[in-house]
């Protein structure tokens, strides 16, 4: 049995035939659906110039069917033509499809799928017209991308309607049932159980290093985080931020250098560093390093899977009451919600974990409890019981792979 997966994110092949993710989450997701399936088949843009580091796929039966790279779907539209053929030899080759979405080729990919009559599983991940409001585009910029976010509505209404369909988090979940499509929920992970951690507090030394996970764009309110280092540092608190991610296209490096911009005015750039991207491999052991975990989210995703990881390594978390969050995070139990925008409520939770070991540690223990659920293979065993039944088809054990 083969399965095919396209998704919009990123790889490249070394010469030695290994396949490689610049972020990591991916290459985990994928690897843990691999022992399923005699091959799998990524569809996915591969990288011109390869990053310097990455994540691995480990899996020894993944191979690549390469599409031409495009960060974005500006830059996939033009290449569609030329795309086509690549996707319809990649679904002739597969017996089974499953789609990432919203993602630029996922509804050319479906609509091959369907007319060779391959099944088909959906895991919705995104939510594009939620976060359309949070992005500072003006003028054509934003009239093309609303045009576009609509395509991707329908598009995506269209596929969950006609498929087996996963979605990350209750609100995504919600969502698309309410136009009457049958939607099982999933929460995304990354995390194994030799990923969870032992520790039973933080905060024990005088400063405080609070860290984010969060690729760079407007709609992921990562410019509350120098006025929350600011706040607390006028308090006599030493505190510092480190924010690790990406910046996504354009309106992402204009978003890195606004935090930078907005630590300095503040006085506290010595405070905020930008590490970019790190690789998962790198990150994960990196979470244990730290006091806090702060994400304060907008509108327009399921569940950040960093939440999850800052939970693994026992890291108390803050975040943002939006989107499928709170069907992760309990306030109080496994983390402290926040409203949307709101830098006192940040700054007021961010201090009451400081100064308060009991709740710190009742936080970690939740917070370990809930990555214990999460595990990748947990998540795989059940999506995969859940395509044999109800596609039809007949899966391989994992431990017999």
């Amino acid at each position: 049995m083969t399965l095919g997966i396209l998704y919009h994110m990123p790889f490249w092949q070394t010469a030695d035939g290994t396949l490689w993710e610049a972020e990591g989450s991916f290459a985990r997701y994928v690897d843990s659906l691999a022992p399923y399936f005699d091959r799998v088949i990524l569809s996915v843009p591969v990288f011109d110039t390869p990053p310097a580091s990455g994540s691995r796929v480990n899996a020894k039966n993944v191979t690549l069917a390469p599409l031409p790279y495009f960060p974005g779907p500006r830059q996939f539209y033009p290449m569609l033509r030329s795309v086509q053929p690549r996707l319809r030899s990649w679904v002739d080759q597969c017996d089974i499809i499953h789609l990432r979405i919203p993602s630029p080729a996922a509804i050319f990919a479906f609509r091959l799928a369907r007319a060779r009559k391959k099944p088909v599983f959906l895991l919705v991940v995104g939510d594009y017209q939620a976060l359309l409001p949070h992005l500072g585009y003006a003028g054509i910029k934003k009239t093309l991308f609303a045009m576009y976010v609509g395509f991707e509505e329908w598009a995506v209404r269209f596929m969950t309607m006609r498929a087996l369909t996963f979605a990350n988090g209750r609100a995504l979940r919600e969502k698309h049932e309410a136009h009457g499509a049958k939607i099982h929920e999933t929460r995304t992970t990354t995390l194994s159980l030799s990923d969870i951690a032992t520790r039973t507090d933080t905060c024990t030394q005088p400063r405080i290093r609070i860290l984010t996970v969060s690729r760079i764009d407007p709609r992921k309110g990562l410019r509350l985080l120098p006025s929350l280092v600011a706040a607390l540092k006028r308090e006599g608190r030493d505190v510092t931020v480190d924010i690790v991610g990406p910046p996504i296209g354009l309106i992402g490096e204009s978003e890195r250098d606004a935090i930078a911009a907005d630590a300095d005015r503040l006085g506290v750039a010595d405070r905020v560093t930008l590490h970019g991207t790190v690789e998962l491999d790198r990150l994960m052991p990196m979470y244990r390093e730290f006091d806090l975990f702060v994400l304060p989210t907008r509108p327009g995703e399921g569940i950040p899977r960093v939440l999850m990881e800052a939970m693994a390594a026992g890291l108390p978390l803050v975040t943002t009451d939006v989107s499928g969050i709170a069907s992760l995070v309990s306030d109080g139990e496994n983390g402290l919600l926040v409203p949307d925008g709101s830098t006192n409520a940040l700054v007021d939770a961010v201090r009451s974990l400081i100064t308060t070991a009991s709740l710190r540690q009742r936080l970690i223990q939740g917070g370990y409890a809930t990555a214990r659920a999460h595990t990748l293979e947990r998540q795989a065993a059940e999506l995969m019981q859940t395509v044999a039944a109800e596609c039809g088809v007949q899966l391989r054990r994992p431990d017999a792979a």
